[in-house]
């Protein structure tokens, strides 16, 4: 199944609706081919959109392999399911994942680790480069703090909060997606716990959110509340890591030394409840 064009992008339209209709969809950060059957059968189960998120690891790790399987799975689904690159961090590698046919839907160019200048004129070639080839773009104005599992490590760059402005000027490089930083952290929140500044998220949606889909990265801890609070902010797609892979991670361990085939199947199987979970907070269940 190719790629339809820009005007018909998958992630757009499922980001569109979700705008439109007041909810947020799950974007599920897969590091293997479970995660991501999980990802497609809790869309499927509880009739909600979804995005399966890759890392920059899985082409490190398996080349186009892994991306097809997963373009595979998201584009067969009997729901809307996209497939979408984060934190690409070169723009050697946005290009290098933006040429793989048929792939993704949608990659985070994300130069936040450059210094703003460097970080839009880097941004603004990249969105070209990919919407000449039907995929929508999103990037990151500020820097969110902290660092994941799968990305190059930046945990030790400090945070820098976006602003209005700054996301304006985002928005000028023809990206259309947004990861604002307003106190979101990636991985361990920390002693200091969750901090965010919710009247910064709701002035950049007042000054961008016609014109972006704003994305909310750093969300593994929240709770249906603090959702809640980000969608009334704007957000449409919420980027779910750990709340699902820690699901696989226990069940592996619970059943040591039981047949791998059922290992697996369990392990997918906690996957799934916990991504079904996310839809119900998030509001997708029941839209697709």
């Amino acid at each position: 199944m190719g790629r339809p064009p820009l005007s018909e992008n998958r992630t757009m339209s499922i980001l569109n609706k979700a705008k439109a209709g007041g909810y947020a969809v799950p974007g599920m950060c897969c590091y293997n081919i479970e995660s991501i059957i999980a990802t497609v059968k809790a869309a499927e189960a509880a009739k909600s959109p979804a995005m399966v998120l890759l890392f920059p690891w899985a082409i490190q790790y398996a080349g186009d392999s892994l991306v097809k399987a997963a373009a595979d799975a998201a584009h067969s689904a009997s729901v809307p399911v996209s497939l979408h690159l984060d934190h690409a961090q070169t723009p050697e590698l946005v290009r290098r994942a933006a040429d793989i046919p048929d792939g993704f839907d949608s990659i985070m160019c994300d130069m936040s680790h450059y210094e703003k200048e460097e970080n839009l004129k880097l941004t603004a070639e990249l969105v070209q480069y990919c919407h000449e080839r039907g995929i929508a773009a999103e990037a990151e104005p500020g820097r969110i703090e902290g660092g994941e599992d799968g990305v190059a490590e930046t945990a030790d760059l400090e945070g820098l909060l976006t602003t209005p402005e700054e996301a304006e000027e985002f928005v000028n490089t023809g990206i259309d997606m947004l990861a604002p930083a307003f106190g979101n952290v990636h991985g361990e929140y920390g002693p200091r716990g969750i901090q965010l500044e919710y009247d910064r998220l709701q002035a950049i949606n007042e000054r961008v959110g016609e014109r972006v889909r704003i994305v909310l990265h750093g969300a593994d801890p929240f709770d249906e509340e603090i959702f809640r609070k980000c969608m009334a902010g704007g957000v449409t797609k919420v980027n779910i890591n750990k709340g699902m892979n820690n699901h696989y991670a226990r069940v592996q361990k619970e059943m040591e030394g039981k047949p791998l085939t059922s290992v697996i199947e369990a392990g997918t199987k906690a996957m799934q409840e916990a991504i079904e979970q996310y839809m119900h907070w998030l509001g997708s269940a029941g839209k697709a």
